[in-house]
């Protein structure tokens, strides 16, 4: 089964790359080393149309498809991990509004994010509540014609930038995944306060937050979707998210492996490029492999999610967020070990690469979850 690009993906390819090369990669170490958001860089992105890229166009979007999507994301990540993932993570919750919300949600919102005035967040993770989405204790409480949600979400994308946020808390504890629901709410609110965590090992241009809820008022009206009925609507965006973050393993694998290429090329030991030696010359080539093996892969999920076949989507977006991922991680490592020393150090992107990958493990499903999922349709 072939997924060579149309000549319309392609366009979307250049048209990324131009922009990552042009507007993001030189000044990503800067935005790295402060640890401070593309705000500006978002914008403009969105004015490309990069921006949340799968909404509709009447809301804003580019209406691209599945396949397009991903490779907007992927060459985000291939410019910068940090600076074009925070550009590729400001959609996060759009499929969600687009798919269950009410017109007045869609006409309200979507045109503001596609069109670069806000992110949006979505809070899911809990302190005590990662992979175990239906262990979460946020609650939500009806008063009158309110809903008053308690609790904290924890490793919140675009959790301090963003100017609206989807909730995800319990309205009927007792009924464990099956009493969860998705509330649409702004930030300038009280009873939202989110913090910035600053400490992480990569991503660092990303927005990563923790969010207290405390007494959050929600009009019965930003109920998303059905009441109780939130853990399954959530469910139909894992492929998709898991899709995204196979792509993101891909570009940032293809930028390492891009240094390494050109490092070994001019980088000379014993009066010749290192890459004439045989020891080098397999390491790029396992790379190159796992790359493209990586991105056929994102390419078959995204394919599977194009043509509504939910089974389909599900298995081939867990193998290919396993694979990506880990691969990643692994095309990052050998990147440093072809710059040698030069690679542990600031000077070169592949240290800052290798650390940008290793989330790509974590989120959106562990690398153990992804092998459960897989595991579930084999047996």
């Amino acid at each position: 089964m072939s997924f060579q690009l149309t000549s319309e993906q392609e366009a979307v390819r250049d048209a990324v790359r131009r922009f990552g090369e042009g507007e993001i990669r030189p000044v990503a170490s800067e935005y790295e080393a402060e640890e401070r958001y593309p705000e500006q860089l978002r914008q403009e992105a969105a004015a490309l149309g990069f921006v949340a890229p799968h909404v509709p166009e009447a809301y804003g979007g580019a209406g691209m498809d599945a396949i397009s999507t991903l490779v907007v994301t992927e060459e985000l990540w291939r410019a910068d991990p940090g600076v074009g993932g925070a550009i590729a993570a400001a959609d996060f919750g759009t499929g969600m509004i687009h798919e269950y919300g009410d017109e007045w949600m869609k006409d309200e919102w979507l045109s503001k994010i596609t069109g670069g005035e806000t992110p949006i967040a979505t809070g899911i993770s809990e302190p005590a509540h990662g992979s175990n989405v239906a262990g979460m204790e946020t609650r939500a409480e009806k008063d009158g014609d309110e809903w008053v949600i308690d609790g904290t979400k924890m490793w919140i994308t675009n959790g301090t930038v963003a100017d609206v946020a989807i909730v995800m808390a319990k309205t009927d504890p007792a009924a464990g995944h099956r009493g969860i629901t998705a509330f649409l709410t702004e930030t300038d609110v009280d009873g939202y306060r989110a913090t910035r965590i600053d400490n992480k090992l990569g991503i660092r241009a990303q927005d990563t937050a923790e969010i207290v809820l405390d007494g959050l008022r929600v009009p019965e009206e930003n109920v998303v979707g059905e009441l109780n009925r939130g853990f399954y609507q959530l469910m139909e965006f894992f492929a998709p998210a898991r899709a995204d973050v196979a792509a993101q393993a891909t570009g940032v694998a293809q930028a390492a492996f891009d240094a390494a290429v050109a490092y070994a090329q001019e980088r000379e030991q014993f009066d010749r490029p290192i890459g004439e030696f045989q020891a080098i010359r397999h390491k790029l080539a396992e790379m190159a492999t796992s790359i493209e093996a990586g991105r056929s892969l994102a390419y078959r999920a995204g394919a599977a999610i194009e043509s509504g076949d939910d089974a389909e989507a599900t298995r081939l977006a867990s193998m290919a967020k396993l694979f990506c991922s880990e691969h990643a991680v692994d095309v990052t490592d050998e990147a440093i070990q072809v710059h040698g020393g030069a690679g542990y150090v600031a000077d070169h992107d592949v240290e800052r690469y290798y650390r940008d990958a290793r989330i790509t493990k974590i989120y959106d499903g562990t690398s153990e979850i992804q092998k459960n999922i897989i595991a579930d349709g084999l047996l």
